[in-house]
Order: C-alpha cells, then structure tokens, then sequence
C-alpha cells in the first residue's frame, strides 16, 4: 500500500463516489439525489487537502482529508451549489450544510472525513490513513488531531480508537436528526 498526498483530476469521480458511498446516508437529504451530488462532490473537492492510500498498482482504496483556514477535502459554496441545485436548491441546503459545518482550530489539526472503498475495508487502510492524518498535523505545528464520529458508526469509532483518539464531547442532533439520520456526533482527539 501506498499513501501519497493529493490525486489527479481524472480521479474526481471515483473520490466523489467513495465519499458518496461512506456519507450518502448522512448528506442523502440534503445533497440528494445521487448524480447531483456526485457532480457536486467531485466539483468542490480540492487535492491539495487529501491524502489517499492506494494499492502498487495505484488503485484508489480510501482518502483521508483534513480541513483548514484555508480549503477542505469537501468545500464549496453557494455558488458550487447552484451551478448543480439551481438557486433555491441551493438557498435551502447551504442552510442545512451550515448547521454541520465544523470549525478549524489553532491547536487541533481537522479531519475533514475518512473514507475506505468496501472492498478494501479491514486491510489496513483506514489506520494507514489515520496516520499519514497525524504526520501532517505535525508537519503543520499541531498537537492534536480533531474528528467527529456520528452516533451508530461503531466500527469507525473502534478504529478512531485505536488509532490513539478518546471522545471529549458529543454533540446533539436534536430536531435535526431526522435530516441527517443520527442523534448525536462524538468529538474525538489524537495527542501528537
């Protein structure tokens, strides 16, 4: 396995539909319906905040991407929106999209989601991942490494953890759950 940051433009696709695959469920009704929101995904992702694993042969097996100041794996605006949505498609779910927007931190280096291909799942990737997460952190002066886990996602959570995370909060969902399918995100730290 090989980990390599960023990915070529010919990969957008195939990375808008892993996400769509591991996120679909969450963002279904907001970004919904498929083939919109993998045209908008694979618009707004930005290679310079992905790292990907990839086999020898360098077939794509998962992305982990990390947000700051500056971009996110997954970015975009009202205007990336609308180009797919039109104008009230777009008014209503930068609302909704904003409600799941996460923060950048001066001390804590932001996970911007993680994503493993089915078929590669349970093989390494995703703790691969992880840590070439936290080598960039590093790289970049952070001490930490922050993420959100929903509620329900057990086996993402059992990797966050061991990986070397630990919860320091959660999040309710509150009315909003039924948008977005979960109650409740788990905040979750890596020390450096």
């Amino acid at each position: 396995m090989k980990i390599t940051r960023g990915f070529a433009e010919p990969e957008r696709p195939d990375i808008a539909a892993l996400y769509w695959e591991a996120f679909g469920q969450k963002l279904g009704r907001t970004l919904g319906p498929r083939d919109k929101a993998l045209a908008f995904v694979a618009a707004v992702l930005d290679p310079s905040h992905a790292i990907c694993a990839r086999r020898a042969d360098g077939t794509l097996l998962g992305v982990a991407g990390f947000k700051t100041s500056e971009s996110a794996l997954v970015g975009g605006d009202f205007s990336d929106l609308a180009a797919v949505y039109g104008l009230f498609g777009a008014l209503w779910r930068v609302l909704l999209l904003g409600l799941l927007e996460r923060d950048t931190e001066d001390r804590r280096f932001l996970v911007d989601g993680i994503f493993v291909a089915e078929n590669a799942r349970g093989q390494g990737v995703g703790s691969r991942l992880l840590d070439a997460i936290a080598q960039e952190a590093a790289l970049r002066g952070y001490g930490e490494v922050r993420l959100d886990v929903v509620e329900g996602n057990d086996r993402a959570r059992a990797l966050y953890e061991r990986s070397g995370f630990h919860a320091v909060g959660t999040q309710s969902m509150g009315p909003l759950a039924r948008i977005f399918g979960f109650r409740s995100a788990t905040t979750m730290v890596r020390r450096l």
